[in-house]
């Protein structure tokens, strides 16, 4: 816990500005507003204004109401979200959300085939080029989809909502096999991606969420910039809204390059 303290205070100043001398800071979080995406049964994000204006005592005065589903926008999955007894979004250790990672770009692939699954082969190709995953990294996976986002059309697969509206979603992800070997060859705490979901569009069994979260690996869905980060030489902070006995919840991400 002192390292980790150390180490906050260490990045704490990089946060004033985009570009510093230890590092540049890139955003991987989309805005959160009515655009924001959700899945196709979630409540999406609504802002109400409460006040915003002069004040009859003469200053100026804002604020809002927000609801929201846990799933949507650029958000965690907790574990517990697909493991029970797994970690809820208040419980996840800070060191599991922050720390060295490495992304894997597959749109090359993804994008000529929306129900893609990223396989064991495509991490053993990035290691070949790259050398192997640290153990303990953050894995984020760019699918090129996020250059879709907020289109729900090109992003999701359909612009239409509710439970019929499922069965119609086609975007890549994870396939459950190179979920399981990443955690248990490379003992990796994290991963991400630029889809809606770690498991692929047309997902019955949600096998990858499955197999990470019941190993209390967390995954970050609807990641945005990832086409501005390397390969790896970048460090993570993914830091959720911190809701008690919480199936995931609204993320901030940023990358330190």
């Amino acid at each position: 816990m002192k390292k980790l303290f150390i180490y906050l205070l260490i990045l704490l100043p990089l946060a004033g500005s985009s570009q510093q001398r230890n590092g540049e800071l890139v955003d991987l979080t989309h805005s959160f507003s009515q655009e924001s995406l959700y899945w196709v049964t979630a409540k999406q994000f609504k802002l109400e204004e409460v006040a915003k204006g002069e004040t009859e005592k003469g200053y100026y005065y804002s604020a809002n109401n927000f609801e929201t589903a846990e799933h949507g926008g650029t958000h965690i999955d907790a574990p517990i979200h697909f493991a029970a007894g797994g970690q809820s979004t208040d419980e996840i250790p800070l060191e599991n959300l922050i720390g060295d990672a490495v992304k894997i770009d597959v749109s090359d692939k993804a994008l000529k085939d929306p129900d893609y699954l990223i396989s064991i082969a495509d991490l053993k190709d990035w290691e070949a080029v790259n050398g192997e995953i640290a153990t303990g990294s953050i894995v984020l996976f760019q699918t090129g989809f996020g250059k879709y986002y907020p289109d729900a059309k090109k992003y999701l697969g359909t612009e239409e909502r509710g439970p019929d509206a499922v069965a119609k979603l086609h975007f890549p992800g994870l396939s459950a096999e190179a979920a399981s070997w990443l955690i248990e060859n490379r003992k990796i705490k994290a991963v991400g991606i630029d889809t809606a979901s770690i498991d692929y569009g047309q997902s019955t069994d949600f096998a990858a969420h499955v197999a990470l979260m019941t190993q209390n690996v967390p995954a970050f869905e609807n990641v945005a910039n990832l086409d501005r980060l390397p390969a790896k030489g970048f460090r993570v902070i993914a830091l959720p809204m911190k809701i008690k006995d919480g199936s995931g919840g609204p993320l901030r991400i940023i990358a330190i390059k």
